[in-house]
């Protein structure tokens, strides 16, 4: 009789080709998370430890339960975050900060001023740099005293957006912020820099999936969307839909400004191309805005 060999522990399970299919057709569906064929070690790197948390013995059953099972949105919320990128600071990409604030700004005050009300929508902000540095830019510049001023930032990962409503960083986080203007309005703490109470006042973070329709809806009208280097994760049937929705979310001449490796084409003819001095940014052409739903 053969005595049975060792059995196998988890940090050896292997991700199978059939079950890297289903598991990227799974996060697909969910959140248009594009995952290439050649990812599949990586996303086995990646996810191996929630299988041996959740007690899988199987990458098959880890996708069994993600997929069928009515108590897994949590699970799915921790794989997502294992799976994407969150990579970001303060003040990132100057050139098209710039071109925010001298050209788009003046621009977006002119539209916005019989309501006095102004909302800029960071979608997929990370940790909350790119919210509070919208936020800064918009007290900075002097153009909305007195005004209904929001900047919503959100993201599909739970722990990030913790993270962007706590408003507290280190010194990675400003890697390219003048001291001076972090001195301004940050105050630092044996813990890190905490954001100033007037830009914090201005932030409304939320875990929302671009793909969430009914999510997505609670942000409301917005003149201007920062969506930087989340278009590239995703497949191009997801692109399209984000697009789409970010055309609905806009009002009339409000624009969309992309990362510098990201662009429009093949993917929607919805926008005005609108040429500035140092960037190319998306505009959504005059007209009547239709009611709030």
């Amino acid at each position: 009789m053969r005595r049975p060999g060792p059995s196998r522990s988890r940090d050896e399970v292997v991700l199978r080709a059939d079950e890297y299919r289903l598991i990227r057709e799974l996060f697909a569906e969910r959140f248009g998370l594009q995952l290439s064929v050649e990812a599949r070690l990586s996303v086995e790197r990646r996810l191996r430890e929630r299988l041996g948390v959740r007690g899988h013995a199987s990458f098959l059953e880890y996708y069994q339960f993600l997929k069928w099972n009515p108590l897994s949105a949590e699970e799915l919320d921790l794989a997502v975050e294992l799976l994407t990128t969150h990579e970001t600071y303060l003040f990132r990409e100057d050139y098209q900060l710039r071109a925010f604030r001298e050209e788009i700004l003046p621009m977006l005050a002119h539209l916005a001023r019989p309501r006095r009300r102004l909302a800029v929508w960071s979608a997929g902000c990370s940790t909350g740099e790119e919210a509070y540095t919208i936020a800064i830019l918009l007290h900075e510049s002097g153009l909305f005293e007195g005004w209904d001023v929001r900047v919503y930032g959100s993201d599909v990962s739970k722990r990030c957006v913790a993270a962007a409503r706590r408003g507290v960083y280190g010194a990675s986080s400003f890697r390219t912020t003048p001291d001076a203007v972090r001195d301004r309005w940050f105050t630092r703490l044996p813990d890190g820099f905490h954001v100033s109470e007037p830009i914090r006042a201005l932030c409304h973070f939320g875990q929302v999936n671009l793909l969430d329709d009914e999510r997505t809806r609670v942000v409301g009208r917005v003149d201007a969307i920062f969506c930087r280097n989340v278009l590239i994760y995703l497949e191009q049937a997801a692109r399209r839909r984000v697009i789409d929705m970010f055309h609905d979310r806009l009002s009339p001449g409000g624009v969309l400004l992309l990362g510098h490796s990201e662009s429009l084409l093949n993917v929607s003819t919805a926008f005005e191309l609108l040429h500035l001095r140092e960037d190319l940014v998306y505009k959504k052409p005059l007209g009547r805005c239709p009611a709030e739903p």
